[in-house]
């Protein structure tokens, strides 16, 4: 207990002291480090195998046309075949030597199964997998009238990447290949309407961070951290992306770049590391900043609240001891996160 103590006194400026001095000579390493690895080492991708989840959309399309810049084969994995067909011709025309479109559920581990072994058995390797699959929402939890939905969006933004790693790994393995994984900064950075989707990315990024102790090198893991962009993942709905958004394409093109490269990580923007001091050290200044950047969308939605709960009110008295009173529906997106599931 009087070492904890002491520890907890001590450890937190002593820390801040040494990163003072340390910091300007660890940038210079790792400039180093990127720049020899751009250079020198970065992985040649024609003819290498490249399996791509999620590939019917968004940051997975992009991503595909990337490697396809780069004269991989690919294989292209969505729930919506029909799009696949288009962005096959395209990755052909931009490069792609071969290209397979697979129609599968990766939260399913059969179908997972399926295509990997279907990519295997075509190509006879698989070189890097590419996870994807992801869906966001923009709800309050406590507003939620219908929790449904809730298994479905951890299912795809966390079984949805562990299922494909599983099956892919002995392959991965004997290749020494890499996997990406779309995580977000919500995995350590909890917004508010983005409840289930920040829990499923802090589990996300935590697997592959434990995951990549574990193998210990055999495999190369590559974790895609992006801030608030806009995507067909959310169809531009969270607000907070309205003003600090940046191109899908920049974001695929550094992705797929420092995978080459051997990269651990791959932030876009970089910039949002600096909320982990706050986070570490002054969490309640990043809870003031916070709030006050999301006092006007709270001001909007108690204001609806309280429209909502006027219109009761003005109900009849004897209707409301008659009959239980009407219950103020869900905050959900303009969207059905049903609809919007199914079609995915």
């Amino acid at each position: 207990m009087l070492l904890n103590s002491v520890m907890n006194l001590l450890a937190p400026p002593a820390t801040m002291v040494v990163m003072a001095f340390a910091w300007p000579s660890l940038c210079f390493i790792s400039t180093c480090e990127r720049l020899y690895n751009s250079f020198f080492a970065t992985e040649d991708m024609e003819d290498k195998v490249v399996v791509i989840t999620g590939a019917s959309s968004a940051i997975g399309e992009q991503i595909a046309y990337e490697y396809a810049k780069r004269k991989a084969n690919l294989v292209l994995v969505a729930r919506r075949d029909q799009r696949l067909h288009s962005i096959r011709s395209k990755t052909k025309q931009i490069g792609a030597k071969q290209v397979m479109i697979i129609a599968a559920d990766v939260v399913k581990e059969d179908e997972c199964r399926r295509f990997i072994n279907e990519a295997f058995n075509y190509y006879g390797h698989v070189d890097h997998l590419v996870n994807t699959a992801s869906l966001g929402h923009e709800f309050y939890f406590e507003d939620v009238s219908d929790t449904t939905v809730f298994p479905r969006l951890l299912d795809i933004n966390f079984w949805g990447n562990v299922y494909p790693t599983y099956v892919a790994l002995p392959y991965l393995q004997k290749s020494n290949g890499r996997i990406i994984v779309n995580a977000s900064v919500e995995s350590w950075l909890p917004l508010p309407r983005m409840s289930l989707y920040s829990a499923a990315k802090a589990a996300l990024a935590n697997f592959y961070e434990t995951l990549r102790f574990e193998l210990n090198g055999d495999v190369g893991i590559t974790i895609a951290i992006h801030g608030w962009i806009g995507s067909e993942m959310s169809r531009g709905k969270f607000k907070l992306e309205e003003g600090n958004g940046g191109e899908i394409e920049e974001f695929a093109k550094m992705i797929v770049d420092g995978a080459c490269r051997g990269d651990s990580y791959v932030k876009f923007p970089s910039w949002y590391d600096v909320f982990l001091l706050y986070r570490a050290f002054t969490p309640n200044v990043l809870k003031w900043t916070f709030r006050l950047l999301l006092s006007t969308e709270a001001t909007r939605r108690n204001y609806r609240i309280e429209k909502e709960a006027s219109t009761i009110e003005s109900t009849p008295r004897l209707m409301l001891e008659e009959s239980p009173p009407p219950k103020i529906q869900a905050s959900l997106p303009k969207f059905s996160l049903q609809e919007w599931i199914e079609s995915e």
